[in-house]
């Protein structure tokens, strides 16, 4: 691997800033848990470091993640740096980063499927969507790599905590690094990229105002139940 330029990008993430590290063929490292690591124990250890030369990728990377958490990008647009990567675990990776979009997600066991790797052994291919789980769990580029679009399937063994809409299954949250707020990371991800509707305390693009939040939450209530339409047709509620 190349020589590596360490620096902090400051985000609104539950989590804090998130400490990056790229080289000469893109980035290398992207670690939302930097802040609540010992800096020894964050990716690359120490100090930041932009080495002489890379100072301008620096600029670009911070400069890509600001418009996204402003809600102004869609795609970062920036080249990943494989190289800690291999086998099964960087064809899953690389198949996420190339198929999986902004406001786009996939299940694990699908995709433990597009990716191929499982195919061609059968033992493997019943715990693929367990083996796709660890390697989101191993992934060493947040968010440049969206291992936050990775859903579990409802009913199928895998966690489900929140509610989550693919195409027409309803499917979970699942799981992300980082425990509890791991998972409120994820869930702010989600609710910037408008998967999850956004909560009361939101804090992202988009979010009330003090003064129309005050205005909203003294708003009267809604109609009784019998005098609203309902919500679905008879179709629906035949079903």
């Amino acid at each position: 691997m190349s020589a590596v330029s360490w620096f902090t990008v400051p985000t609104p993430l539950p989590s804090g800033p998130v400490r990056v590290g790229v080289t000469a063929d893109g980035v290398v490292a992207a670690d939302f848990l930097a802040a609540q690591a010992a800096p020894a124990a964050a990716q690359g250890g120490g100090p930041d470091v932009v080495r002489p030369g890379d100072e301008a990728k620096a600029a670009l990377v911070a400069e890509r993640f600001a418009e996204y958490f402003a809600g102004r990008r869609r795609d970062l647009e920036l080249p990943v740096d494989w190289s800690p990567t291999s086998g099964p675990q960087r064809a899953v990776l690389q198949t996420l980063h190339r198929t999986v979009g902004f406001g786009e997600t996939v299940t694990y066991g699908e995709l433990a499927t597009r990716s191929g790797v499982f195919e061609d052994d059968p033992a493997l291919r019943g715990q693929a969507a367990r083996a796709v789980g660890s390697i989101m769990g191993s992934c060493p580029v947040f968010l440049l790599v969206p291992c936050h679009r990775v859903i579990a399937k409802t009913g199928g063994g895998e966690a489900s905590r929140e509610g989550v809409v693919v195409g027409r299954r309803v499917g979970g949250l699942g799981g992300f690094g980082g425990g509890e707020l791991g998972m409120e990371v994820k869930r702010w991800l989600l609710t910037l990229e408008g998967v999850l509707a956004p909560r009361l305390d939101w804090n992202g693009p988009g979010r009330l105002s003090r003064r129309r939040r005050r205005s909203w939450l003294r708003a009267p209530p809604p109609p009784a139940a019998a005098s609203r339409p309902p919500l679905c047709g008879p179709r629906c509620r035949a079903g």
